[in-house]
């Protein structure tokens, strides 16, 4: 009898934790989907308010890397609140920022309170015709797609994004399609970090990328069936026929910062 009380509690213990995780993995889920609905509409101020005190938290974007608290404000609040929504907290008429996100890949660290999430992003974006007279980016349609590999914290009981490393792979301009579009034609990469450039970032980081760059975001958990981490070569993108030593080294999710 004894021996199978025993093994009730372990098997309710092992419950336990797998229920947690699976809560946590559902909190982390509806928190980065939330995110999104948040920025299609331009709620700036609730989505800063979705990102930890920490004093290591951190926004990687387009090239820049925004540090603590006051970093990601100035990306949300100081800079796209300021150019596509005039300064104000909610969409503006006839502009568009829809953000879809999907294909969520979520794991929760052995401490319970950190977790990785990879993310797909879709975003279709423009201004209506109505108003190409009188909102700064005219008349504009585009699509982008992109990658996020997110890092999680749960401050206080509550999960909260953590670092957040967006990785573009590409803009389309949606009449000419993606395989015309040019570097830099919708957003150009930060080359000014704050306080020379107001709304800047804290630092420049070194890896930059954008279509027709195609090199893998690596991926934050290994393979589900071998146990084993992609290659850093397998990660590069050579062109068509030439050796991946002429190629682009591969991206990396530890920080990097640009020098010089």
């Amino acid at each position: 009898m004894a021996s199978e009380i025993e093994e009730l509690k372990q098997l309710v213990q092992k419950l336990s934790k797998e229920v947690t995780r699976l809560s946590d993995e559902a909190e982390i889920k509806k928190l980065h989907f939330k995110y999104g609905y948040y920025l299609d509409k331009c709620l700036y101020e609730e989505v800063l308010d979705l990102y930890a005190d920490h004093p290591d938290t951190y926004v990687e974007f387009i090239g820049g890397r925004y540090r603590r608290k006051a970093g990601v404000k100035r990306l949300y609040v100081d800079r796209f609140a300021s150019r596509f929504v005039a300064g104000r907290n909610g969409p503006v008429h006839g502009f568009l920022l829809d953000h879809a996100q999907m294909q969520d890949v979520i794991t929760i660290t052995p401490s319970g309170d950190r977790a990785n999430g990879r993310f797909r992003a879709l975003m279709s974006a423009g201004t209506h015709k109505s108003v190409q007279d009188t909102h700064p980016r005219g008349f504009v349609q585009w699509w982008e797609g992109g990658v996020y590999e997110n890092e999680y914290i749960k401050e206080n009981g509550m999960w909260k994004v953590f670092r957040l490393k967006y990785f573009p792979f590409w803009h389309a301009d949606f009449e000419r399609g993606w395989s015309n579009k040019e570097i830099g034609e919708f957003v150009p990469f930060d080359t000014v970090t704050w306080p020379e450039n107001e709304s800047g970032p804290d630092e420049i980081v070194e890896q930059c990328m954008l279509w027709p760059d195609t090199r893998v975001v690596p991926f934050h958990y290994a393979h589900p069936v071998t146990g084993e981490v992609v290659k850093d070569e397998d990660l590069r993108a050579p062109e068509f026929g030439k050796p991946v030593e002429s190629s682009l080294p591969a991206l990396s999710l530890a920080e990097s910062k640009k020098l010089g």
